[in-house]
């Protein structure tokens, strides 16, 4: 059964449909998700903004609640929308539950939020004035969300809109509509009015056009490639919008000498290639220096060809498959380059066929890299990962920086002191220190800097910057 848009509280069909494709097993159909038009998005876009006014004058505890049930049923159906979620996206099946998890998580925590929107009051300069500063929402928002995280990012972009008293029309990726229906179904059942929020399938060209020139959308969130996010950010600063925008990274993780090897093998390996390495956060450029170098190579490429590829859905699987055949092909391209530059392939490299058709490939670690090389310079959203060799901390830490994406960073060491100044040196949104750079918190801020990010950041409390405008109100008594 064709699985349906959601425009001002109706399920409507779209004027095309496609089908979901487990990459797993490239036989197995997991829908038909409707496309919407063009015209279709403008009615969503008309609905959101006709709901708009009420909705920002609605109570905390009716945003609340329904948030709140959101989390709920999320967390009751985990098992259920997990297995989901790596049919979709290729995920081994406990990352599918924890992303589920996390996304139930997120809404539970702007169920809370929703009741602490704070303002100030204040004296003014001037006797008998009192002055208010109040955050209120800024209307109808646009959420474009990717493929690699489909439940857990439109998670943390629709909780805080709806939170703070916005109303929503989201696009989940077009290659992964699956967990995004399904959010919009259990949405779709918690108490919203109908318009507030709005889920509008299909393709970028069509339905993220009209959300990112539509003068009715105060604001754009968008998580995606650089390319993309470039034209957005244009064509939404144009019409006088607001934008936010994450848009990739390549993490750089330093190992020094004194870093205990097993951590740095484990923090080098699971925060690159797990998860197909198809996260932004993934470390893929290990820098080491030279006393631990080797032993960490060494390491490394053996927990690679340790680790067992395979069906998403097998238990004994630790990497899933590439999420499509445009993928696996951008993979295999970055493998030829690095191969072609001179990088020493230690392991890995070549497509696996298994039991099932799908997009496997091997988690691959290149050796003696350097950081000017194309494949170490450029995001490849793949399980690749490169080793480079600095000749102290110093060293290290400059090519750790010397990169035009800046999302998150790692330093594995038992120095303090080394520690310490990486944390104040490193010129990344996030900094992690014995772990890996691809894991965070939903309560604290997440975004980078440089071209991985733009605006303001996302999660936690620093959510309400982008979700509010602030309003300063003076009354003379």
């Amino acid at each position: 059964m064709e699985k349906l848009n959601l425009i001002a509280g109706d399920w409507l069909p779209g004027t095309d449909w496609a089908e979901n494709i487990n990459p797993s097993d490239t036989r197995d159909v997991i829908g038909q998700y409707a496309r919407a038009s063009a015209e279709q998005t403008r009615q969503a876009i008309a609905a959101a903004k006709a709901a708009a006014p009420a909705w920002a004058q609605s109570t905390s505890q009716s945003r609340a609640d329904a948030l709140e049930a959101v989390g709920v049923e999320l967390l009751a159906r985990r098992e259920e929308l997990g297995e989901l979620l790596s049919r979709e996206e290729g995920k081994i099946l406990s990352e599918g539950i924890g992303e589920v998890t996390r996304a139930a998580h997120v809404f539970k925590f702007y169920a809370q939020e929703a009741l602490r929107i704070e303002g100030l009051s204040m004296a003014s300069i001037r006797p008998g004035v009192r002055v208010e500063v109040r955050h209120e929402p800024v209307g109808v928002v646009g959420l474009i969300t990717p493929w690699n995280y489909p439940i857990a990012i439109p998670a943390w972009k629709i909780a805080p809109a709806l939170a703070y008293g916005n109303t929503v029309v989201f696009k989940p990726a077009d290659l992964t509509p699956g967990c995004g229906w399904a959010l919009a179904e259990i949405l779709s059942r918690a108490g919203l009015p109908a318009g507030v929020f709005n889920l509008v399938m299909g393709r970028g060209s069509v339905v993220g056009e009209e959300i990112v020139r539509s003068p009715d959308v105060a604001a754009v969130s968008f998580t995606g490639s650089e390319a993309t996010g470039a034209g957005i950010r244009t064509r939404v600063a144009e019409r006088g919008g607001k934008v936010q925008q994450e848009m990739g990274g390549k993490s750089p993780l330093i190992v020094m000498d004194d870093a205990d090897l097993q951590t740095a093998i484990d923090c080098a390996i699971g925060g690159s290639v797990l998860s197909t390495g198809q996260r932004c956060t993934s470390n893929t450029r290990i820098i080491a220096t030279p006393g631990i170098h080797d032993a960490l190579v060494t390491g490394m490429v053996d927990a690679a060809r340790a680790l067992k590829v395979g069906h998403a859905l097998d238990p004994a699987s630790q990497i899933g498959p590439a999420v499509d055949d445009r993928q696996l092909k951008t993979n295999l391209k970055y493998i030829s380059i690095a191969d072609s530059e001179g990088a020493e392939r230690l392991c890995g490299g070549e497509v696996i066929t298994r039991d099932t058709p799908g997009f496997y490939m091997e988690p691959t670690v290149y050796g003696n890299c350097t950081n000017h090389m194309q494949h170490v310079r450029e995001e490849i959203f793949g399980p690749v990962v490169s080793v480079l060799k600095a000749a102290d901390y110093d060293e290290a830490v400059a090519i750790a920086n010397d990169s035009p994406l800046g999302l998150s960073s790692g330093i594995c060491t038992t120095s303090l002191k080394f520690a310490e100044d990486f944390k104040s040196r490193s010129q990344a949104g996030m900094v992690m220190v014995n772990l890996p750079t691809a894991g965070v918190d939903y309560h604290v801020p997440f975004g980078g800097r440089k071209g991985s990010s733009y605006g303001s950041r996302e999660q936690g409390r620093a959510a309400r910057e982008f979700f509010t405008t602030s309003k300063t109100a003076y009354t003379s008594f």
